[in-house]
């Protein structure tokens, strides 16, 4: 297995393990050496820097394998202690409580790899890469098909598990299969149509795959089929376009996740929520944005409790007004008062 295959899937995938016993309190400054390898597992680090928000308490454990080795000797040292497993790459879409997570993150942003095939059309990436710089490197290439995705935070396996989307395009319509790794260690590949994709949704999301009685399993590396053969100018155009078209209407300058809750078809959540008049509605140092009603932004020193409090108070004031309840797009993680 190369290290694309090592890569497991970020954050719309965040779901914790089952743990099969009690944690136990790490240590600040604590670390683990893992056996047969260079991996450090260290305690108590914090992940507001690690996290979009900028919010979030420390883990009790953390990790950033650098190879398959390394991330099988923390899959395994996890099992060994009875600890929970929470995946993090971009750190986009996830609100972290200000108590942190309890058991092992495992970090993917070292794991990256990226290979074009001009004969196929296809390119292969791991799970860990940025879902914008893949949009550029393709668009650098005359590359089409990934343009839309210039402006969506994040990393490729949680863009694969979510079908992530943009300008009325998303990751089913270029997906040509996902190489997937189970707990106990199975790799299998999965193609879309086995991934049940629909609108913001598949089958390897924690809750959905439980309700099916699915083993939980992470995205590895996604393989997409693209369109090569245009003019590098005229791609590298139009995905700017697309950033700057983002850019204009969705606030980039302060902290945020991006959108906060799934549009409920036929409407936008952001819609919903600027027609209840709650733009501008703040918490603490958090704030629902005036040029989108959909974000909420870190204004400087908000706590995961502030951004949690607005959530919840936009999900009652909509369904008072609208009979409609809005469903976070937001991962939230930890436990929270």
């Amino acid at each position: 297995m190369n290290i694309s295959q090592a890569n497991l899937s970020i954050d719309s995938q965040a779901s914790p393990l089952l743990v099969t016993k009690a944690l136990n309190n790490s240590v600040s400054g604590a670390k683990t050496i893992l056996p047969n390898t260079n991996c450090v597992i260290k305690s108590q680090i914090p992940l507001a820097t690690l996290t979009s928000f900028r919010v979030g308490g420390p883990a009790e454990w953390y990790v950033a394998p650098r190879n398959l080795a390394e991330l099988q000797a923390s899959l395994l040292w996890a099992n060994t202690e009875g600890l929970a497993v929470t995946l993090l790459g971009a750190g986009s879409n996830l609100l972290v409580s200000d108590r942190g997570i309890p058991g092992l993150v495992i970090s993917t942003r070292h794991l990256r790899h990226t290979e074009f095939n001009f004969i196929t059309g296809e390119v292969t990436v791991a799970a860990g890469e940025p879902l914008p710089r893949l949009a550029w490197q393709a668009a650098e290439r005359g590359w089409q098909g990934l343009e839309w995705a210039v402006g969506i935070p994040g990393s490729v396996g949680g863009a694969v598990v979510m079908n992530a989307g943009a300008h009325r395009s998303c990751i089913a319509d270029i997906l040509v299969s996902a190489q997937v790794l189970s707990v106990d260690g199975e790799v299998e590949t999965l193609t879309p149509e086995q991934l049940d994709y629909r609108y913001r949704t598949s089958v390897l999301q924690g809750h959905i795959a439980a309700s099916l009685g699915k083993p939980l399993r992470f995205v590895t590396q996604a393989t997409f089929r693209l369109q090569p053969g245009a003019d590098p100018e005229q791609v590298l155009a139009t995905t700017s376009q697309h950033l700057e078209q983002r850019r204009a209407t969705q606030p980039y300058h302060l902290p945020s996740c991006g959108s906060v809750f799934r549009n409920p078809r036929p409407y936008t959540a952001g819609w919903l929520i600027e027609q209840t008049g709650l733009k501008g509605y703040k918490v603490g140092g958090a704030q629902i944005a005036e040029r989108h009603a959909n974000f909420i932004l870190n204004c400087g020193g908000a706590k995961a409790s502030d951004i949690l409090q607005i959530i919840n108070y936009v999900q009652d004031q909509v369904q008072q007004h609208w009979s409609i309840l809005l469903e976070p797009e937001v991962k939230i993680l930890g436990e929270f008062e």
